[in-house]
Order: C-alpha cells, then structure tokens, then sequence
C-alpha cells in the first residue's frame, strides 16, 4: 500500500493512505530523508521511498496550483 508523508512530528511520522486512514509510527521506521509529500511503499511492513510517486503528485499539485493562479493559461492535469 501506498502512503504519503502527511508530517513528521519530532519521533513520530504521520502517514495518510488514499483512503484517508492516518498511520502514525516511529519516524526512525522510515526511509532516511523522507520529507513531507513525500509517497512511501509499505511491503510486508518495510516502507520505501517511491521517488517517481512523489514527483509526479508535486507536478500534479504545482500545474493545479498553476491553473488556480492563472486561470485558463495553464489546465490542471485531467487526473488532479
């Protein structure tokens, strides 16, 4: 399952399924360097940095923000 890093409160990580259920755990169970936005991969109790996840939800979230500054000069993309 996919999760992505909502925010990580000193200790703790706070993650959000797409389902919108909240995982909290030990930070110290993730990758190194995970950040907020980050999409992590959780198999058989590991997670995983999904680095091309999260780079297309930030180029999902920025033409979405793109679209809402600038009207119809920029489309959001048709899954955002």
């Amino acid at each position: 399952m996919d999760y992505i890093v909502d925010r990580i409160e000193e200790t703790l990580a706070v993650l959000e399924a797409p389902d919108g259920a909240v995982l909290r755990l030990p930070a110290e169970a993730l990758p190194p360097d995970v950040k907020a936005g980050d999409v992590l991969r959780e198999t058989d109790g590991a997670f995983t940095l999904d680095e091309a996840a999260a780079e297309a939800r930030r180029a999902a979230l920025f033409a979405l923000q793109e679209a809402l500054l600038f009207g119809d000069e920029a489309e959001p993309p048709a899954d955002a």
